[in-house]
């Protein structure tokens, strides 16, 4: 008689034996997604700018050239290469042709001054720098620092320049250098029939993204070839992003390499249509002339939109699909932003999380429910994609899930192939970020007895005013909801005896200027929330600080808001007080050490 154990140890030696080979295992990488366009859509119009127009074969052909020439310029495995450029064909391509080259993509934004661009190349230690024509002034700038930084430095290791190569307007050339070597001739003189290098680590880096702190250096998130890919399939399949999509590329490539969508489209064969600007005008013509079915954005963008003139808004016959990140869009503006002929997506992530982590994945059984209750639950951040192994809602002290009642609150953590493989030359950053298997987000959320999670804040920016925790992000979206409210964000400011009290500084719409008073907003909120959640000050600007990447810059508003004592019949002054400490132990019982300055979509 057969004895079972020792059948089932047999079966697992011949299980165990089976061959990991180059037919069943490869690794991952989002470059096979280029080659197999090339191959499966290669007539297909891959790229589109301006009167320049390119299929899949052209691409994958300008990328191996690309990839070819910078070998010959002795760029090796890991070395990494610049770019500070917008949306053009080049910085598209160089999504695939630097890492075909075995280098390491880093994509600048182009929003930074010439000291912190100078800081990144020297982290990085880039070995190329392309420069787009359009920002030569700025790159000489932060060359000429970088130089003086080196020269007074004792330090010579790895200190050398890079190479600066210029990308000169491929519809419209100028003739603007920076040196002696420029992109397209890069392009010209390549192998055509260059033949890139086999992945043999999907664990190896593809692209280096620095985060857009706002207190700090930036620091330095390195993806993996499999986290790109992996990252870059669950969110095509999360957005449901069929074939052939015409994607405007209204969210910048250097936000996450395009929160994936770089390799996206590759992916599905689609057409990406390249502008220079983010204005009402250009991304209202691309949508019009090239039928636009898809496009990504931060919800500023939706208030360009919004503001159009007229003549610059054609109508939008055909639904554009919108997936939206970067900060909680209050559910009035998702309302309006709908009537336009815009259906959106709501999505959440961060620069360490390979782009969005969470997206609101909707149901069915939704479409019935009046749109004010549809833009709410399209406001949630949602649910893990398919990438994440979980994603959570915890009590940092105990580590314990807090309860599904969309009411208690915690930070917001994740686990999966998708995060980063690290902060770049910085162990104890890296260490930080991870906790007990987890990656820790600094956002503080809740989870709804459906399983859909929704921020609440940042967890420094969360508002304690006599005990009671107040989201910023709840008060904003009932601002949002005022007619004449065109952007709104709330810090906390001092309180004589709760400690401290919510503080609105607001930008209202051009019109409304000189109509709307602190009071009609003040009545507004009293309207649609409990009584310690109205503000005490509603503070009218012409326009919210913002970092580079768009988004609000809250530190400087609480300076602003230190300044201002309210008393209990809500009238302030400019004479400065003492600021009674916030006391972030009261939240949730447990201490909180604010982490790194993490960049949120």
């Amino acid at each position: 008689q057969e004895n079972p154990k020792l059948s089932e140890s047999f079966n697992l030696v011949i299980m165990d034996a089976l061959p990991k080979c180059g037919a069943n295992y490869v690794p991952l990488t989002p470059l096979t997604f280029l080659k197999r366009a090339s191959m499966v859509y290669g007539n297909r119009t891959s790229v589109i700018y301006a009167g320049v127009r390119f299929t899949w074969q052209q691409t994958y052909d300008r990328c191996r050239r690309l990839a070819s020439s910078l070998r010959s310029l002795n760029i090796v495995k890991n070395n990494v290469v610049s770019v500070l450029a917008p949306n053009i064909p080049a910085t598209y391509e160089m999504h695939f042709a630097v890492p075909m080259a075995g280098a390491v993509l880093n994509t600048i934004n182009t929003r930074l001054g010439a000291k912190n661009i100078a800081t990144i190349l020297r982290h990085s230690e880039a070995k190329v720098f392309f420069v787009d024509y359009q920002y030569v002034p700025l790159a000489r700038e932060a060359l000429r620092m970088l130089m003086a930084e080196y020269q007074e430095s004792t330090i010579t290791e790895s200190s050398s320049m890079p190479l600066v190569i210029v990308i000169d307007d491929i519809d419209s050339p100028t003739s603007i250098r920076l040196g002696e070597l420029e992109y397209e001739e890069l392009i010209h003189h390549g192998n055509p029939g260059y033949v890139p290098d086999e992945i043999e680590d999907e664990w190896d880096p593809i692209a280096l993204n620095y985060t857009s702190g706002t207190t700090s250096d930036p620091k330095g998130v390195v993806y993996s070839h499999r986290g790109a890919y992996l990252s870059t399939l669950s969110l095509i399949m999360g957005w449901e992003m069929g074939s052939a999509p015409v994607y405007l590329w209204s969210l910048p490539m250097f936000h996450c390499n395009g929160w994936t969508f770089t390799w996206g489209v590759a992916a599905r064969g689609g057409t990406n249509v390249c502008i220079r600007n983010t204005t009402a005008q250009e991304m209202y013509e691309a949508i019009a002339m090239h039928s636009v079915t898809h496009m990504c954005c931060a919800p500023i963008v939706f208030t360009i939109l919004l503001e159009a003139q007229p003549h610059e808004r054609p109508e939008i016959t055909t639904p554009v699909q919108i997936l939206t990140g970067g900060a909680p869009p209050p559910a009035a503006l998702l309302e309006k932003i709908e009537r336009l002929g815009f259906q959106v997506v709501h999505a959440y992530g961060l620069t360490e999380a390979t782009g969005p982590a969470l997206v609101c994945e909707w149901q069915a059984k939704w479409n019935h429910l009046p749109p004010a209750d549809q833009a709410k639950l399209k406001a949630r951040q949602g649910i893990s994609i398919l990438t994440l192994a979980d994603a959570d809602v915890k009590d940092l002290k105990t580590m314990r899930s807090v309860p599904r009642d969309g009411k208690t609150m915690g930070e917001i953590v994740l686990r999966g192939s998708s995060i980063m493989k690290g902060y770049f030359k910085d162990e104890k950053a890296t260490s930080k970020a991870f906790r007990d298997g987890w990656f820790v987000t600094g956002d503080m959320g809740v989870i709804h007895p459906d399983g859909y999670m929704e921020i609440k804040d940042r967890s420094k920016d969360v508002i304690i005013s006599g005990g009671e925790n107040i989201s910023s992000v709840e008060l904003e979206s009932v601002l949002y909801q005022h007619p004449s409210v065109l952007e709104a964000a709330v810090v906390a400011m001092p309180h004589p005896r709760w400690g401290e009290t919510p503080c609105a500084f607001v930008v209202l719409r051009k019109a409304e200027n000189k109509v709307v008073k602190e009071a009609d907003i003040l009545a507004h909120c009293r309207g649609n929330l409990p009584g310690f959640m109205v503000p005490k000050k509603v503070q009218f600007v012409d326009e919210l600080p913002k970092n580079p990447t768009g988004k609000v810059l809250k530190v400087q508003l609480r300076a602003k808001a230190m300044t201002l004592v309210v008393s209990d019949n809500s009238k302030s002054t400019s004479k400065k007080s003492t600021y009674v400490k916030r006391d972030q132990t009261r939240y949730n019982n447990e201490p909180h050490e604010q982490l790194l300055a993490m960049s949120r979509l």
